[in-house]
């Protein structure tokens, strides 16, 4: 990796409220280790420990040329901010580090998007899981670059697919050649066409009304799956739990990419592109949210759209940090 496009986070900055200094009464911002994967190796797993590393992404250069609103760049200062005071439930053996951040520099996105991939194969490498904090929904590909190497070095052959909670596909073309918020899925797909992969991908959430026709083609013309976000309600819960778990059944490591734009607006104002019809982060998101999650194939997560100039009450990075929490406490 590069120095000028990765800063290391200072460990003073995880601080919060205090209940005791026993696990029982521990916060993350008490046990959570700070990592510079630019200098360092991540620390040695033990054969019963297990390990997510938080990568913060913070870029906004891909929602400037996907023409949204600006803001997105701060998401993953947010959204640590919004884990700091959680309650550690996960046990001992697991080991919850800060990798950092990964910032793209002006227009530099593509050179931000490379060394995201390098930090996301060298924590998988190490044996852990990356958590990566968006920063626009561009992280998707670069966040790709890394799960690439990782299963050509470690698992040759072996299949991925993607789940994304999202309102839109993200299967935008390229404009000049030059990637943004709306074309990530587009790059893997054509990626993975290169090099004679499958191209698995399942979207939960999608709104009619924030896909043109031709991207519904698109989708369907790759083999996209996907659930509109009307179907999200108690009268086909069995029908999304099913599309789930027979996509999770069909591969064999899943990566789970989640634009918080998929909710409604009154849960999620803080977002690029805010949806009032967006989904309600409800016992039905949540339980489909874990079903993912316990599945024992999600290799790696990320968490995109975070705005933090527009977020109302820090209303949508509480709801980001929720999801956080489950990760962790899933392993």
């Amino acid at each position: 990796m590069k120095n000028n496009n990765y800063q290391s986070t200072d460990r003073k900055f995880w601080d919060g409220r205090i209940d005791g200094t026993s696990r029982e009464d521990a916060r993350w911002h008490q046990v959570i280790e700070t990592v510079n994967l630019l200098e360092a190796d991540l620390p040695v797993l033990k054969e019963d420990e297990k390990g997510i590393v938080i990568i913060g992404f913070m870029s906004e250069e891909g929602v400037r040329r996907n023409k949204g609103r600006l803001g997105a760049i701060d998401g993953p200062y947010d959204l640590r901010k919004s884990c700091m005071n959680l309650p550690v439930h996960f046990p001992e053996n697991v080991k919850l580090l800060d990798g950092g951040n990964i910032v793209c520099i002006g227009e530099g996105l593509e050179e931000a998007q490379a060394t995201l991939g390098k930090a996301v194969a060298k924590v998988l490498l190490a044996g852990y899981k990356p958590l990566v904090f968006g920063g626009g929904h561009e992280v998707a590909y670069g966040h790709y670059l890394g799960l690439k190497q990782y299963i050509k070095e470690v698992h040759p052959g072996k299949k991925l697919g993607i789940i994304n909670f999202d309102a839109h596909f993200d299967l935008r073309e390229l404009e000049n050649g030059r990637g943004s918020s709306g074309t990530p899925f587009l790059q893997i797909a054509r990626d993975m066409q290169k090099e004679g992969e499958d191209f698995r991908y399942l979207v939960l959430g999608i709104q009619k009304n924030s896909n043109t026709k031709k991207l519904f083609n698109v989708a369907e013309e790759l083999g996209v799956e996907y659930v509109a976000g009307r179907k999200f309600n108690a009268a086909d819960r069995t029908l999304i739990f099913q599309k789930i778990s027979d996509f999770i059944n069909s591969v064999d490591f899943v990566y789970n990419t989640n634009c918080l734009d998929v909710f409604s607006a009154a849960y999620a104002p803080g977002v690029s592109a805010p949806a009032y019809n967006g989904i309600t982060p409800d016992a039905l998101f949540v339980k489909s949210f874990k079903k993912i999650h316990k599945s024992e194939k999600v290799i790696s997560t990320d968490i995109a759209e975070l705005n933090p100039k527009y977020d109302t009450d820090h209303r949508t990075a509480k709801l980001a940090a929720s999801m956080v929490f489950d990760i962790v406490n899933s392993l």
